[in-house]
């Protein structure tokens, strides 16, 4: 308890929220990391993966792939490339980057997989050129998919990012760290919340974004089938007959 009453005055303090690597600057800080590592993962993930669910080809390599990405440690790539490439951020970033490509290259293809064929067929059959068909059919059906991949992207960039800390001074993370190396446990759990907060909040914005993702006619659609099925009739007809009367068995 007294861990949790050190923490919440470390984050109440006016002095840890002015100044350099204060409060605020670190949280631009992990965020700025966050959004150059989702904007590199995206442009190779989201074509590769595009390209795979709209041909069905090269899906099994894909999945291989990924899985070996989702076994690397993040923390053991990490050092690897710093001890390659020097203190600063260019290890963080590519580690990251590795670390969120699985997800967004699966919710790429997953998406595109989960339209209806029919529908892809149908595109064809009026004229559509295959560029039109994934612009205009395949892309707005799978884009719920597809957000659903960059929302678990993100997240997992945001909850690790704060390894950046490790050979940089940069994110929030180096909250942790510095508690963890001055045993300013406070430090280290408010650094954590921080952190934790920040996750819960663009979650939550990527949750809406997901629901505004669902086309127009979709929603339309899912309301119309919805109203009918709470419409419907809620208990069975009565059988037609003869009404049996108490007393009468004949």
């Amino acid at each position: 308890m007294n861990l949790f009453v050190d923490a919440l005055a470390w984050l109440t303090d006016p002095a840890n929220w002015t100044g350099a690597g204060s409060i605020p600057q670190r949280i631009i800080e992990h965020l700025w990391i966050s959004a150059v590592v989702l904007v590199i993962a995206a442009a190779i993930a989201l074509p590769l993966g595009g390209v795979i669910g709209h041909t069905g080809r090269g899906r099994e390599p894909a999945v291989m792939v990924s899985g070996g990405l989702r076994a690397l440690p993040t923390l053991g790539v990490l050092t690897l490339f710093a001890l390659w490439l020097g203190i600063g951020l260019q290890a963080p970033v590519i580690a990251l980057v590795i670390l969120a490509i699985p997800p967004l290259l699966a919710g790429a293809y997953a998406g595109f997989e989960s339209v209806d064929r029919r529908t892809v067929d149908a595109a064809r059959a009026v004229g559509m050129r295959e560029v039109q068909i994934v612009g205009k059919v395949e892309l707005p059906l799978s884009l719920p998919i597809v957000v659903g991949g960059i929302r678990s992207a993100t997240l997992q960039i945001i909850a690790t990012a704060t390894l950046a800390a490790y050979v940089s001074d940069f994110g929030l993370g180096r909250f942790i760290f510095a508690g963890l190396k001055t045993r300013d446990y406070g430090e280290m759990l408010g650094g954590s919340l921080l952190v934790i907060i920040l996750a819960l909040v663009v979650d939550g914005g990527f949750a809406l974004t997901q629901r505004l993702a669902v086309p127009a006619g979709v929603r339309a659609a899912r309301t119309a089938e919805n109203t009918e099925l709470r419409s419907g009739p809620t208990r069975p007809r009565a059988v037609v007959g003869r009404p049996i009367i108490e007393g009468n068995q004949e």
